[in-house]
């Protein structure tokens, strides 16, 4: 059975305190609050939506916010960076925003490859998640959700890609591809760079490989899952027994 996957669907990470991880990804980065519910595991702790002005999937970055939680550690086994798309002449306007709000930030161009000419603006969150946003030549015509911080022209159009950091690519490329339906677009050092459906901004999948990195921890600023939707298309073989399941949408 081969799953036919079209693009990401949410992230979910660990946070610390609820109105800290508010205020930055309201005010700072300027998403929505698109839905505020609870962990059914543990109804005290708060789950926070934020994405796009109809919480569309693709746009979607969720929280788990513990008041006080032990920071985790970066490393193997992990989604370790979580990024965002924006428009391709946004980059310098972001730099200044963030910087202007006390947020460290290091720019980066990828020029090595023409299908991966983008321009990246890294940073973290309060609680240390790695977050970026993207430039792609290629432009991203999702709608963005237009706060008087952060304009409609500079704004957050969804999710670009989630970068995994593996020891080894081999296993993660196969599940990827045998399993789940995506196709290896291109490498660029040690990061392999696998897309979904029609591919660009949203499709994306980085597997960086450290065979030295530590195995990562989950714990405050990391990222849980890196999830899509339920909307799949199965392809199965003929007497193949189809399996529900939310990987990708």
């Amino acid at each position: 059975m081969a799953i036919a996957t079209s693009g990401l669907h949410h992230v979910t990470a660990i946070g610390g305190d609820p109105q800290r991880n508010v205020d930055f990804y309201l005010r700072t980065l300027g998403l929505r609050m698109v839905k505020t519910t609870v962990n059914f595991d543990d109804p005290g702790t708060y789950h926070l939506y934020y994405g796009d002005e109809a919480g569309r999937p693709g746009s979607l970055l969720t929280f788990f916010p513990w008041k006080g939680v032990p920071g985790g550690r970066h490393g193997a086994g992990q989604a370790t960076t979580t990024s965002f798309s924006v428009p391709e002449d946004s980059i310098g306007w972001w730099k200044q925003h963030l910087e202007a709000a006390g947020v460290e930030t290091s720019r980066v161009r990828t020029a090595d490859n023409e299908e991966a000419n983008e321009e990246a603006l890294t940073f973290r969150d309060p609680d240390g998640l790695a977050i970026s946003l993207v430039a792609h030549p290629q432009g991203d015509p999702r709608e963005p959700w237009d706060t008087p911080a952060v304009p409609a022209e500079r704004a957050i159009r969804g999710l670009h890609s989630v970068t995994l950091s593996v020891r080894d690519e081999e296993s993660t490329a196969a599940m990827f591809t045998d399993g789940l339906g995506l196709r290896f677009s291109h490498q660029e050092g040690n990061r392999f760079r696998f897309e979904a459906g029609e591919g660009g901004p949203g499709t994306i999948v980085d597997v960086l490989v450290t065979p030295d990195a530590p195995q990562g921890l989950v714990a405050g600023g990391q990222c849980i899952t890196s999830r899509g939707a339920s909307r799949t298309t199965r392809r199965s073989a003929p007497g193949a027994r189809s399996l529900s399941g939310r990987v990708f949408r």
